[in-house]
């Protein structure tokens, strides 16, 4: 039986001093993970980098050449065996072409993607602002228009080149008030299209036959009954598809046609050629 005044000596304890022999040597190994073999055989679907604001040179019909600002995403998959990849890469490459980025100069970049950074698949997106020139029936200049532009290109054993263009449709013609100012017309809504081509396509081309089919002189209300003077996202959407099928250069495409409307949107869209029940094409 212990007595009170031995109460610190029940309570003593001793500590060793701290040395790194303490601690076991395999403890104090940290392991590389980076550099271990990779038994899983997990492969990244896309590595890369995305929103990069870059300067570009697009072809134009008119003046050749027009420079606009360009929102650029590129990346990779990425083997198994690889557990990273340098991302100042990707900025390298680009670099190499100095913002001459056109649909003959996609290819070039994607097998660099593929080279350097020694993928099986390489991917690239550049999203941006085309301006064109518009005149009226008359010849007259009144302004320029703006159409947001976006290729998409992938290569794997073969490449892919998406050209996607979204035309603005302008709301019906609205009645003059007499002695006033006239209203404003607004968007009615907005047309993209994507399409693969058999050879070089002018951007200009695609617009204008889109707008050849979205310009209309529509009143506001219906004057009859009759199918041409109703402005609905299933009539443009057929008459659109109906003009683009007829193209020789243009070897697929899908299209939507939205309606802007206060709170929600409507939408019809399509795809030619189709695909039947057994996987083939249908014209």
């Amino acid at each position: 039986m212990w007595k009170p005044h031995d109460f610190n000596k029940q309570l003593c304890f001793s500590f060793a001093p701290f040395t790194p022999t303490t601690i076991p040597l395999s403890a104090r190994i940290m392991k590389d993970i980076q550099s271990e073999r990779d038994h899983r055989r997990i492969n990244i679907k896309k590595v890369g980098v995305k929103n990069i604001s870059y300067p570009v040179t697009v072809r134009d019909k008119s003046k050749k050449l027009q420079k606009t600002i360009a929102t650029v995403n590129m990346y990779v998959n990425l083997p198994h065996q690889f557990k990273g990849t340098h991302m100042s890469r990707f900025i390298e490459i680009l670099n190499q072409f100095h913002g001459d980025i056109n649909m003959k100069s996609f290819h070039r970049i994607l097998e660099e993607m593929k080279r350097k950074l020694q993928a099986q698949e390489a991917h690239m997106e550049i999203e941006f602002p085309y301006f064109l020139k518009k005149h009226t029936k008359e010849g007259s200049s009144i302004g320029v228009g703006e159409y947001l532009c976006k290729m998409h290109g992938s290569l794997t054993k073969k490449d892919d080149l998406i050209l996607t263009v979204q035309v603005p449709i302008s709301s019906p013609t609205p009645s003059q008030i007499v002695n006033g100012m006239p209203r404003s017309l607004g968007h009615w809504g907005v047309a993209t299209i994507s399409l693969r081509f058999k050879q070089f396509f002018w951007m200009e081309d695609i617009i204008q036959m889109v707008e050849d089919v979205t310009s209309h002189q529509l009143p506001w209300t219906k004057q009859d009954n009759h199918e041409d003077n109703r402005l609905t996202v299933e009539a443009l959407a057929k008459a659109l598809g109906r003009k683009l099928s007829t193209h020789l250069d243009i070897r697929w495409f899908s299209l939507t046609v939205e309606n802007l409307s206060e709170g929600f949107n409507t939408f019809a869209s399509l795809e030619w050629p189709e695909y039947g029940n057994n996987g083939a094409m249908t014209h």
